[in-house]
């Protein structure tokens, strides 16, 4: 399509972060929000009172606000006639956002859209800190979530937040790629160095200070181990007061406000694809067919292939991901996969990160190359949405279009074995993970094995068994694929090695 009133364009962005002394003096997610959208607008040129759509990705820091639609529109002096808000914070959102603005744009519904974010989930801990008045003062808001209801299967075995869950697909990966642990290891350092260097060179990022590879992979005090084989410079930062947001108009918009057209970023065509939402009910752990469809099916909706990208973004909340999406995609892993610097050092604002990647995908593009691919992940390895943008239009890009491919991912995925949850006997090692405390010292295990029938189920891990422990950790011999037991105890099912 060339008719410049359906061609969509991100025209503004805006990003900050926000470090108070005095928590009580920081600024709450909505704040951060309006924040972020005046920074867009000063950038695109263009009053925030001219927007006909607003979208806002769902925040967990202050979760009391409750919906944001008509307090953010009123802050800002806008009045759209699309004003929503994403309906659970995932890490796909902002970019599900960005292509539902294209959409409309497409289909001729909207002129001006906007796209917005934000978590100020270190000054929601900080205050919550103060309120203890010396009591607990430990507040994970991510587990509080995934908590809230009553504990299921998985939870009951340790499995309850995303820190808990990306560490099966780690393993599993690991051994399907025929990786020892210290390659595997070494890999995800050497990404996350790369990652930490393009932080540090970018204002906008919360951790601005390179890290060796070395530094990634020294497990002591300052770099606790958190979840076999993840420590926490490896997992994602949600200690984080950052917002972000962008604009989007029509072509023919932008050309009326003047813009000039080194300021504008084509949006090209999008695909999603979900796995399960039960992380016991999916097929696999070495690999995931939605975000195989989402990339691939990207690729080839805007004719290209990883070697006509000058930047991407492949979401970083852990290794497991930008690992497993490198190959997919065919980036090399001596480049860096992230414009902003990943969900640790740049900071990772739960659902929000990827409006940052898109702001910085913006200003990288402005400033060298001519395409970048953005690859967004959520929930607990389940949703996967990616984008491209250029600096020029993107041959075949027509909107609006249908970015959902769940019916392609679902003709790819194997078998899903069914879940027993009360087996006891012989059974193999699918994937498994060790859990650490703050001090640093193994506090629960699980290990998820297969059934001589193919069934799945779960069992506990004794860390009183140091003998089971290093087994398990110490990458002498690979666990996944090995042999046990699962034997009744007084309260649920535990693992025995052969």
């Amino acid at each position: 399509m060339t008719d410049p009133e359906r061609i969509p364009v991100i025209i503004g962005v805006g990003q900050v972060n926000d470090r108070p002394n005095d928590p009580d003096q920081g600024l709450d997610s909505l704040e951060l929000m309006v924040a972020a959208l005046r920074i867009a607008a000063e950038d695109a040129g263009v009053p925030l009172a001219d927007l006909d759509s607003l979208a806002i990705v769902d925040q967990i820091s202050f979760h009391h606000l409750g919906k944001l639609c008509e307090p953010l529109a009123a802050a800002i002096g806008a009045t759209p006639a699309i004003n929503y808000q994403s309906a659970a914070p995932h890490g796909d959102t902002p970019v599900r956002l960005l292509n539902e603005a294209a959409n409309r744009i497409g289909a001729g519904e909207v002129k001006l859209a906007a796209i917005v974010g934000a978590e100020a989930l270190r000054t929601a801990a900080g205050r919550a800190a103060k309120a203890a008045s010396g009591e607990d003062k430990s507040y994970n808001a991510i587990r509080k979530v995934a908590t809230r209801r009553e504990p299921n299967y998985a939870q009951l075995h340790g499995l309850a937040a995303p820190v808990d869950v990306y560490p099966l697909y780690e393993n599993a990966t690991r051994a399907a790629w025929g990786q020892s642990l210290e390659d595997a290891q070494f890999e995800s350092a050497e990404i996350w160095s790369r990652f930490s260097e393009v932080a540090a060179a970018h204002e906008g990022a919360w951790i601005r200070k390179a890290s060796s590879p070395e530094d990634i992979l020294r497990v002591d005090e300052r770099n606790r181990p958190i979840a076999f084989p993840y420590s926490k410079l490896m997992v994602a930062n949600s200690s984080v007061n950052q917002g972000a947001g962008f604009i989007v108009a029509s072509l023919a918009e932008a050309w009326r406000r003047v813009i000039p057209e080194d300021r504008l970023i084509y949006v090209g065509m999008g695909a999603a694809a979900k796995e399960p939402a039960s992380i016991l009910h999916r097929d696999r752990y070495d690999g995931s067919v939605s975000m195989e469809t989402s990339i691939t099916r990207t690729l080839a909706l805007n004719g290209m292939t990883a070697q006509d990208f000058d930047h991407v973004e492949l979401y970083s909340c852990f290794p497991c991901v930008p690992k497993m999406a490198r190959r997919i995609l065919g980036w090399p892993w001596d480049r860096p996969a992230t414009v902003f610097g990943g969900l640790t050092f740049g900071g990772g604002p739960i659902a929000n990160y990827m409006s940052h990647a898109i702001v910085s995908m913006v200003d990288r593009l402005r400033a060298e190359g001519r395409h970048g691919f953005l690859f967004a992940n959520g929930g607990f390895a389940t949703d996967n949405h990616c984008i491209v943008l250029g600096r020029e239009p993107i041959v075949g890009a027509s909107f609006p279009q249908d970015f959902d491919y769940q019916a392609e991912a679902e003709a790819k995925r194997g078998a899903v074995p069914e879940l027993t949850e009360d087996y006891a006997g012989p059974a193999t090692i699918e994937s498994y993970t060790v859990f650490y405390g703050r001090d640093g010292a193994p506090k629960a295990g699980v290990v998820v094995a297969r059934t001589p029938d193919s069934a799945r189920t779960l069992a506990h891990v004794d860390v009183a068994d140091a003998a089971m422990v290093a087994f398990l950790t110490d990458g002498t011999r690979e666990p996944v694929g090995t042999t046990g037991q699962v034997v009744a105890l007084e309260e649920g099912f535990g693992w025995r090695a052969d």
